[in-house]
């Protein structure tokens, strides 16, 4: 058997072959890998090839999408996240790919605090939306996320990054053209029960209840008591987003429940992009997929119109990300129409939408941390 010593040049002319055919393999596969346009693991848009301009160069905008792209669309990602926060919870670290490790088995995830030139962006994408609809009522709820809510599971020495503070200061930006409603008191002072998802970035259908009564007192309704639903679970097995994105793998499932008015309603789920419709809020086949989150409305959709059975002449928008999707079935009883618009995939005019359908009111429903990502919200002010 013949041994190389690490002083002999043959040997680092094998290791450095073996290193480039490691990365020639790696490239083949990068090459050979389509690319993804969502991730059904961390359920969410993976960033698309970018557009070179000159304006995007002379700002900088394309090397960091460039960089997204390469981070979202790296061949076997979810392996190597997996390997990686295996690798670190080894070493006693609390943090892998921006989730915490919490306590009681929490996966908590972290809020990226805005530039003041981000928050002043999304403001004024508010405010020329308000502007340019003085007929419309506008209300806004952004959603503090388990961050906040629960910052007693985060680990020791870990802090929110001042979730609270960065949507203070937008609802003093935007206020009074919008009415901001802070829930955070309201799920605060239900922290001891399972309002958030352990495995999961978003809330509870029992979090979104809490939410649709304080929402009620802002917007001027009378709201449903939980004594008005059966409630039902239909899943133990719910293992969410930050479960597949952060890596650890020690997280007990969770449970997901949908709440259901005893009294019988009828309505019409129209999704108008795919033309397809339905006659119920929960698309059940969905239990058996990864993403058992996307029972509620069926996902994401770029436009949906839901007409009630409720004889109210009054209409509702709503635009917003997934948080809203286990909320919208609490809002049916106060509105005859609601139309439903995510602009991540919208590319209509907003304004062009209220005045076609004489919308009255305006609900924008987002949790922190998306909102303050997403750089689809300016499309308000298109």
């Amino acid at each position: 058997m013949i041994f190389l010593s690490k002083h002999d040049p043959f040997y680092y002319g094998i290791m450095a072959i073996a290193f480039m055919l490691f990365l020639g393999a790696i490239l083949a596969l990068q090459m050979w890998t389509p690319v993804r346009s969502f991730s059904e693991s961390e359920n969410r848009v993976l960033e698309q090839r970018p557009t070179l301009t000159f304006q995007h160069m002379m700002t900088g905008h394309f090397t960091s999408q460039y960089e997204r792209y390469v981070s979202d669309q790296f061949v076997l990602r979810d392996t190597w996240i997996e390997w990686k926060s295996g690798i670190e919870r080894g070493i006693g670290k609390k943090e892998s790919n921006g989730i915490y490790l919490g306590k009681q088995g929490y996966l908590i995830q972290k809020f990226n605090p805005p530039t003041n030139e981000e928050l002043e962006e999304k403001a004024a994408a508010l405010l020329a939306f308000a502007e340019d609809t003085p007929q419309l009522r506008k209300y806004a709820m952004l959603i503090p996320t388990a961050v906040s809510v629960f910052s007693n599971q985060l680990p020791d020495f870990v802090d929110n990054d001042d979730e609270l503070a960065h949507i203070d200061q937008l609802s003093t930006r935007i206020s009074p053209a919008i009415t901001m409603i802070d829930v955070y008191p309201a799920l605060f002072a239900k922290q001891e029960e399972y309002i958030y998802y352990r495995t999961d970035h978003h809330w509870t259908t029992k979090g979104a209840f809490y939410a649709y009564q304080e929402l009620s007192q802002a917007m001027g309704w009378t709201p449903k008591q939980k004594a008005d639903f059966n409630v039902r679970t239909v899943t133990e097995d719910f293992y969410g987003s930050l479960y597949s994105k952060s890596g650890y793998r020690h997280s007990s499932p969770d449970s997901i429940e949908i709440y259901e008015l005893k009294e019988e309603e009828k309505y019409r789920i129209e999704y108008v992009d795919e033309h397809t419709t339905a006659e119920s809020f929960y698309e059940l086949s969905h239990l058996n997929k990864k993403d058992k989150y996307a029972l509620f409305l069926g996902g994401n959709h770029s436009l949906i119109k839901i007409t009630t059975g409720h004889q109210v002449n009054k209409k509702l928008l709503v635009v917003k990300d997934s948080y809203a999707n286990s909320m919208i079935p609490f809002l049916t009883p106060h509105y005859g129409e609601i139309y439903v618009v995510d602009l991540r995939y919208y590319d209509e005019e907003l304004t062009s939408l209220v005045k076609r359908h004489r919308i009255q009111d305006m609900l924008l429903l987002y949790n922190a941390v998306t909102f303050f990502e997403d750089p689809f919200v300016k499309k308000l002010a298109e």
